[in-house]
């Protein structure tokens, strides 16, 4: 049986376990420094299994040794935007964890692939890479798969449409300055562009650039896990099963759409190997110019991590 272990017990640790449970993937291990919070957590799910049916095993600990032989580790611990907060405000405490979690993974499961959960997504990835030394494909962020099924799922409901019949990509950091790209978001086929007017579309992107806070606004006291979970989990299952999807992540990037040296959101081939291709789309001028001041975002953020004497 394979083994997936989710560093971080909260809501999206948690509900992320719940998902990957109900796919019947992998035994799943839930990780957490707060005493007794991933016990109650995996027992509270192992407790469902009878109705749920999914005959796996569900097991919380805070003892990080138990990584060991972990296929695939997902990171969610740090703490959680509140209302007023972006997610770079989250930087000082989130690397400071980053790198204890990541410096456990380096020396109980060197051999796992990584999936970073926690923000700012792209800048937390960068750090994992950094500490941990893995190979760049087997450290990937779950960023684009949630801006993009935001993005469907926004479209869909303007248009009165099933969620099933869109499909979307959205490039750059998670942040907001992602870049939605409207000519490769389509519905059953059919490009947006054709279906809803520019301004309309505008404001379908603004909506997803700020999506997350949306939430938070309500929320109050934490942000979105529904939707990220259901992003990891997808990501996961991909890596688990090998089944080689295109899909949106974060992934280092190499020279690729003219970027070096950075997570940033773009498509990519996901499988047993974890990020196994960067797919280049041909982008516009206005796209390119876009993409990069989002690389330029991410880099930024990165630079007041070295200040921190992090890296």
């Amino acid at each position: 049986m394979n083994k997936v272990s989710i560093i971080g017990s909260g809501n999206v640790g948690s509900t992320t376990a719940l998902y990957l449970a109900e796919k019947k993937l992998a035994d799943i291990y839930l990780f957490d420094v707060v005493e007794g919070l991933p016990r109650g957590k995996a027992l509270d799910a192992e407790e469902g299994a009878p109705i749920r049916r999914y005959d796996i095993e569900i097991r919380g600990t805070e003892d990080f040794s138990a990584l060991t032989d972990s296929d695939v580790v997902v990171i969610t611990a740090g703490v959680a935007r509140r209302p007023g907060m972006s997610r770079d405000d989250l930087l000082a405490t989130n690397s400071k964890i980053m790198k204890s979690v990541a410096e456990k993974v380096a020396q109980y499961t060197p051999n796992s692939i990584i999936v970073v959960v926690s923000n700012p997504l792209d800048v937390m990835a960068y750090l994992a890479l950094k500490v941990t030394g893995f190979a760049l494909k087997r450290v990937v962020g779950m960023a684009g798969i949630l801006d993009s099924t935001r993005f469907r799922y926004f479209i869909a409901q303007k248009l009165g449409i099933s969620v099933a019949d869109t499909t979307a990509i959205v490039l750059g950091g998670h942040g907001d300055s992602m870049v939605p790209l409207p000519r490769y978001t389509t519905v059953s086929g059919i490009p947006i562009t054709e279906l809803l007017p520019r301004d309309t579309i505008e404001k379908l992107i603004e909506r997803t650039r700020k999506g997350g806070a949306e939430i938070v606004s309500y929320l109050k006291t934490g942000s979105a896990f529904y939707a990220p979970a259901a992003a990891v989990a997808e990501m996961v299952e991909c890596i688990i099963r090998d089944k080689r999807r295109i899909l949106p992540c974060s992934a280092y990037l190499r020279g690729e759409y003219g970027i070096e040296g950075l997570f940033v959101g773009v498509p990519v081939l996901l499988g047993k190997n974890g990020v196994e291709k960067i797919i280049e789309l041909e982008l516009t001028p206005d796209e390119k110019d876009a993409l990069q001041n989002s690389a330029s975002a991410v880099e930024n953020v990165i630079e007041k991590l070295e200040g921190l004497g992090l890296l």
